[in-house]
């Protein structure tokens, strides 16, 4: 049974461009999720120098995309938290389209979709209806 090259060359593109999809994703929320490490790790040290007894000064350095800015702590603690919070949403947000994403490759190569890879877990709301 032979098959018309063209076809074949599309369907060999598609799965590459679906993989690719896939792979790209993967690789932006792991290097999200080094960002979201080194915040928590900022926001760990600017807390401990909040609490330390000699932290005289109210000011600290911060980097942001290669440029130090001197800013108070406050101030410093409050803007890692809120990038902290944009960077929690995106990686939530890549994962929820990552599962589409693999389905599709998957379904292209003729595969069933994989059980048990959307759960979600139980809202607080859920949680105590089934609790009570």
């Amino acid at each position: 049974m032979a098959r018309d090259p063209q076809f074949v060359m599309r369907y060999m593109e598609e799965l590459e461009q679906l993989a690719e999809d896939v792979l790209s994703d993967k690789q932006q929320i792991v290097d999200l999720d080094k960002k979201r490490n080194s915040n928590r790790e900022a926001l760990a040290a600017l807390h401990k120098k909040i609490t330390a007894p000699a932290s005289s000064q109210n000011k600290t350095w911060l980097n942001f995309g290669g440029v130090f800015l001197k800013l108070p702590k406050k101030s410093a603690i409050s803007m890692l938290q809120s990038d902290q919070a944009e960077l929690d949403k995106e990686i939530s947000q890549l994962r929820d389209n990552l599962h589409n994403k693999v389905n599709k490759l998957r379904d292209a190569q003729g595969e069933s979709d994989l059980l048990g890879y959307g759960l979600h877990p139980l809202s607080k709301a859920e949680l105590n209806r089934v609790i009570h």
